[in-house]
């Protein structure tokens, strides 16, 4: 694909898809104003959907998470974890400290399978070396009230490096009880996306304590870290697995283009930046690092899908619930830029259809959750952002 056709590719894709899903919906409200936010109806493919303001605002929150008790947690990058009951919002203590610049801070939070059991929570967030650099870190700890207690540190990357920028960060389950963790490249050197040497550009597979998983591809080999599951991404920000099946679905930023969607197979290397369909941010051109367009020839998975026009994704869900029967079996991709979640249709081997939704409505999506209840649910990356609920309206 040559560079001209790859732009002219990016403004179509652009054209085509705004129209059809500005008309589709009523976009009474301020779009990014979370203080002027009123309910908002929006008249989807398939269903008559409501979008409704749970709580907020929270600055620049980045995930969502579900207790068994109906509250939820909700991380906010300068580095608080609040627990939302209702529309209450209460500050935990003694969760840890972070280095909160650019992208980096309080990130991922999720909920161990067995929290009624051993009340586990995880927190992921960028940790400083005190020299000025840091690395994506996993701890674990319960709530004791408002306290976050018993904290274990279980994880940090393997190389600190200067901060702000590709984390990675999404954590997710598998069914039988592995934790999933992705790390980017940490932007100022992308070929360590290459090297199974380093966590960089990454996504682990970890026990629930932080340790490698047995099964891992490269255990055992002097040349790679125990924890890597694959290799060669950009940075990873949604993520999630299949209940039923246990395929692992990703979504990943590229360059300028390039965003990604995945499914993980073990060991398998995803190309970044010897591989992408993503042009180099200044020149327009094809990316500096990259040797090819395409990876598959040379052992290197091309992307299941690559979103265009550009995305941001971030956040992202598997429909699962009978609340929305005709997106059974969807994703929903949230998107930063692109300010929308983007649902995609696909069977085993292709993207069959997507369609745009909540476009410019709150501004840039940060985290998309299946609730327990079965609505969808939707942070906001903004400095007065908030967390939403999608639910049929009547």
């Amino acid at each position: 694909m040559t560079n001209l056709y790859k732009l002219l590719s990016l403004t179509i894709a652009g054209l085509l898809f705004v129209p059809a899903a500005a008309l589709a919906q009523n976009t009474s409200g301020n779009a990014g104003n979370d203080n002027e936010f009123t309910t908002q109806v929006f008249h989807t493919q398939y269903h008559r959907v409501q979008l409704v303001k749970v709580a907020g605002p929270f600055e620049n929150p980045w995930a969502v998470a579900f207790l068994p008790d109906g509250r939820m947690l909700v991380t906010e990058r300068p580095g608080r974890l609040t627990i939302v009951d209702g529309s209450e919002i209460t500050p935990v203590t003694g969760t840890p400290d972070v280095h909160a610049q650019g992208q980096g801070g309080l990130m991922e939070v999720a909920v161990h399978p067995a929290y009624e059991e051993n009340g586990w929570i995880y927190l992921t967030w960028s940790k400083p070396d005190g020299e000025g650099n840091t690395a994506t870190a996993l701890v674990r700890g319960r709530l004791d009230g408002t306290s976050f207690t018993d904290m274990q540190e279980l994880f940090v990357q393997d190389r600190y490096s200067s901060p702000g920028r590709h984390y990675g960060s999404k954590l997710a389950w598998t069914p039988d009880g592995h934790l999933l963790m992705s790390i980017g490249d940490r932007g100022a050197n992308p070929p360590r996306a290459q090297n199974l040497a380093d966590h960089a550009g990454t996504l682990l597979r970890l026990n629930d304590d932080g340790s490698p998983a047995d099964g891992n591809p490269f255990a055992g080999r002097d040349d790679a870290l125990p924890e890597i599951y694959t290799y060669g991404h950009r940075n990873i920000q949604g993520l999630i697995v299949n209940p039923e099946t246990g395929d692992i679905w990703s979504t990943e930023h590229g360059p300028r283009g390039g965003d990604e969607l995945n499914i993980h197979h073990a060991g398998a290397n995803y190309g970044w930046p010897v591989a992408t369909l993503g042009l180099d941010y200044r020149s327009q051109e094809e990316f500096p690092h990259s040797e090819t367009r395409y990876g598959a020839d040379r052992g290197m998975v091309d992307p299941f899908y690559e979103f265009l026009p550009t995305h941001a994704p971030s956040g992202l869900a598997l429909v699962t619930s009978d609340r929305f029967p005709r997106w059974k079996g969807n994703l929903l991709a949230g998107g930063l830029r692109s300010e929308r979640i983007r649902r995609i249709v696909f069977d085993e081997n292709e993207v069959l259809h997507e369609e745009e939704l909540l476009l410019e409505a709150v501004g840039r999506i940060r985290d998309v959750r299946e609730g327990p209840d079965g609505y969808i649910y939707v942070v906001t990356d903004l400095a007065n952002g908030a967390l939403y609920r999608i639910e049929p309206a009547n």
